[in-house]
């Protein structure tokens, strides 16, 4: 007799069936558990996903170390989301956006694969998140018309090709007063974009993250931007 698939922790893919992993994030006296189908923390892990994975897998699936971070920096800064508006792009497996919804936060999750949106989704009914609504959102023909208090993104600054949507989306959808808050490993893509920014007036505060262990001990920055008076 075959035994029974646990439906909750495993991922229905054009290819089969995908096993999913489950990451707990404990602080500040809360816990949260995370599906995923697998923790891409190293440089070694990120070269044999996007080898061998990513051909099957959208990126978003996987457990990336951005994501770690910037889940940490939102917990840092509790009381800054209460009540506030909350878009997250590109939101994966949906940690960061999870952990502003329980902090009080009214949160929007987008991403524009099914699959990636689903275990969002899904994550967000494990661990209770009731104000959250998801979207399956391209930004190439964003709609999106609301204005947000944070706009929160995890690692998606990688493709230049993407960089003139998202400038358009921070200028449409920041609310006056509001904020980005950008987690990145450091990547020469991300660096263009953002000093791109900066050069046009927008106020950038750098700070660090290191996620994992020991010599795996990955460096995340954290990138907050606001738009200059005259944006």
């Amino acid at each position: 007799m075959d035994t029974p698939r646990d439906d909750d922790r495993t991922l229905l893919t054009p290819t089969g069936d995908v096993p999913l992993q489950e990451y707990h994030l404990r602080a500040a006296g809360r816990a949260w558990a995370i599906l995923h189908t697998g923790a891409v923390l190293t440089r070694d892990d990120e070269s044999h996903f996007l080898g061998e994975l990513a051909d099957r897998l959208p990126y978003g699936v996987a457990l990336w170390p951005a994501t770690i971070a910037l889940a940490h920096e939102i917990l840092a800064r509790a009381g800054a989301f209460d009540g506030k508006r909350v878009l997250e792009l590109g939101a994966g497996t949906g940690l960061p956006g999870i952990v502003a919804a329980s902090l009080g936060g009214r949160v929007v999750q987008t991403d524009r694969n099914k699959l990636a949106l689903e275990i969002c989704q899904r994550n967000g009914a494990r661990n209770g998140a009731r104000a959250i609504e998801h979207r399956l959102a391209d930004w190439a023909e964003w709609d999106d018309t609301e204005r947000y208090d944070w706009i929160i993104d995890s690692d998606i600054l990688y493709g230049e090709a993407a960089h003139p949507a998202l400038r358009r989306i921070f200028a449409a959808n920041l609310a006056p007063g509001g904020r980005i808050l950008l987690a990145d490993p450091f990547r020469a893509a991300s660096f263009r974009l953002l000093e791109a920014l900066e050069a046009e007036g927008w106020a950038l505060v750098v700070g660090k993250w290191n996620i994992g262990e020991d010599a795996a001990m990955r460096p995340i920055g954290l990138f907050e931007l606001a738009p200059s008076r005259r944006a």
